[in-house]
């Protein structure tokens, strides 16, 4: 038997990682839509992403036992329309977007998890005076309802930080409300929701404290399970900055489990099912508290190849049983080392043209010298650094590197020798003369 898999947006890291799956003969794997439309496009509308999906699983000519994907929006409203259009088991749009909207899912939170849950509001950035809506203390982070990879997330410390921002916000915000908008019409929200659209922001207390970390999840049959716990380690002096993860988290049991259980009453109370999720915390030592950050309706992409390192396969392989509806055949400890990172390689260049990356036989040899690593380039030569996509508010992403070792001093060292080998070369733009 094979089971027909189509996978929205299915990348090279997809290609590389899903041969590493337990049974991999079980499955037949086709891509569904090109990258260029559902992830790096800055143009598009979701009717019509919808149409030319169900036309390519039609013209497939065979019938899909699963749909998955493991890209932020808009691969996380797509898969549960194509889901429902095709039959098949998922949680609802509505369970969905109470992880996606980051208002309807703080209100969600609160009423299950409130200790967990920091002080947070919507905010209109189009309003004639946006400073006036603000009732909950500076300093907070400001962020759209709907984005990803901290796209126009900024920390204000009081009004004028936050007038600053306003137009930068006005200008850019769109490439996400406009098309989230077009998502939130297929559902069916409560008036309290529907009136904060995609062209909102949401105003939250800093929790950035203490040590971050993720649960991958899943829920199968009402049951939520944990994949694994991921520690993620972030820039000193910006803090939604990304800078690595590390498998598997170094908390104690204990802490892992009152994750475990959070994590449980949060997706029960979405109504979620049948799908992988993640959610981020911090947790706090000192006063042994626990803070909820974010909550994903999907696995992350950044943590697959970590998990094949330490477990012996990606954890897409729990996205894809439990879509098909099986018990997941994920395997455990089964890698090649004891733990596991993903590095990001970043610049914080105000802008630059980038002149050198690293070629073939560099990436080859680091991928040789450490058994297992794999390396990849997110921009190329002659691209200019303020024309990436989805980049934070403070660096530009350049490459990520999957790296193991056989402990954290290890791993340590692996990764320094690693950056040595891979070199790079930005042309800094001064903006003054650009």
């Amino acid at each position: 038997m094979s089971w027909n898999v189509f996978v929205i947006g299915y990348d090279d890291l997809g290609k590389r990682l899903f041969p590493d799956f337990k049974y991999v003969d079980d499955y037949t794997f086709y891509p569904l839509l090109p990258l260029d439309e559902v992830v790096y496009a800055r143009d598009y509308h979701f009717d019509q992403l919808v149409e030319d999906a169900v036309k390519e699983i039609n013209d497939a000519k065979v019938a899909p036992d699963a749909i998955v994907g493991y890209w932020d929006f808009p691969t996380t409203a797509l898969a549960p329309v194509l889901r429902q259009r095709f039959n098949l088991p998922g949680p609802s749009l509505e369970a969905v977007l109470k992880c996606e909207h980051k208002y309807w899912s703080r209100v969600e939170q609160a009423k299950v998890v409130p200790e967990c849950v920091p002080d947070f509001q919507a905010v209109d950035p189009f309003a004639d005076d946006p400073v006036a809506q603000i009732h909950i203390d500076y300093p907070f982070w400001l962020k759209p309802i709907k984005a990803h990879s901290s796209h126009l997330g900024f920390m204000i410390e009081n009004a004028d930080q936050l007038r600053k921002v306003i137009p930068t916000i006005r200008e850019k915000i769109g490439s996400f409300a406009r098309p989230f908008e077009e998502v939130m019409a297929y559902a069916d929200p409560p008036e309290e929701i529907a009136k904060v659209t995609g062209y909102h922001c949401i105003a939250e207390q800093v929790i950035s404290q203490g040590e971050q970390c993720t649960i991958e999840g899943y829920v199968h049959n009402g049951e939520v399970h944990m994949a694994g716990l991921i520690d993620t380690v972030r820039d000193e002096k910006h803090r939604s900055v990304l800078m690595q993860y590390h498998y598997p988290s170094r908390l104690p049991q204990k802490v892992q489990e009152r994750i475990l259980a959070l994590s449980t009453q949060v997706m029960r109370q979405f109504g979620f099912d049948d799908s992988p999720f993640n959610i981020e915390y911090y947790y706090h030592a000192d006063n042994d508290t626990l803070r909820l950050l974010e909550v994903n309706s999907r696995l992350s992409r950044s943590h697959a190849a970590i998990f094949q390192l330490v477990d012996g396969a990606p954890h897409f392989q729990v996205m894809v049983d439990v879509a098909l509806g099986i018990e997941t055949r994920m395997p455990k400890g089964e890698g090649r080392y004891n733990i596991a990172a993903k590095k990001m390689i970043r610049v914080f260049e105000k802008d630059g043209i980038v002149k050198r990356v690293p070629n073939e036989e560099e990436i080859r040899k680091v991928e040789e010298t450490f058994p297992g690593t794999k390396v990849n380039l997110e921009v190329k030569e002659g691209d200019r650094l303020s024309d990436l996509l989805f980049q934070d508010s403070f660096s530009y992403e350049l490459a990520v590197v999957f790296i193991g070792g056989e402990d954290k001093a290890q791993l340590d060292d692996n990764i320094d020798r690693c950056l040595e080998m891979l070199p790079f070369d930005i042309d800094p733009i001064d903006e003054e003369t650009s």
